[in-house]
C-alpha cells in the first residue's frame, strides 16, 4: 500500500515538474525587437533594391516568428526571430557593399 502511494506521488511530482519546466520559456521580446530593427535598417540601406532576396527571407522569418509567438510557442518564435535578424543583417551588408560599389 505504501509503495503504491509513493509511486503515485513520484509520478505526480514528475508530471508537475514537467509542466513547470514547459511553462518557464519566456517570450522572446528582445529577439523580436532586434529582428524588426535589423529589417528596418536593411530597408533604409536599400536592401529592397540591392538584396531583395535576403530582405524577403528576413521578413518571412519575422512573420513566422510572430505566428509562433501568438501561439505561445516561444522557443520556435525565438529561433525564427534570430534567423530573421541574421538574414536582415546579410541584406544590410549586401546593400552597403552594393552602394559602396556605385559610388
Amino acid at each position: 500500500m505504501l509503495a503504491a502511494r509513493t509511486t503515485a506521488f513520484l509520478r505526480g511530482a514528475i508530471v508537475a515538474m514537467l509542466v513547470i519546466a514547459a511553462g518557464c520559456e519566456s517570450m522572446p521580446v528582445q529577439e523580436m525587437s532586434d529582428a524588426r530593427q535589423a529589417i528596418m535598417a536593411a530597408r533604409d540601406a536599400g536592401a529592397a533594391e540591392h538584396a531583395a532576396e535576403q530582405l524577403i527571407a528576413a521578413e518571412a522569418s519575422l512573420q513566422s516568428a510572430e505566428k509562433y509567438l501568438s501561439s505561445r510557442n516561444y522557443a520556435v518564435a525565438r529561433r525564427e526571430a534570430i534567423e530573421a535578424k541574421s538574414q536582415a543583417m546579410d541584406a544590410l551588408r549586401l546593400s552597403e557593399t552594393a552602394r559602396g560599389e556605385e559610388d
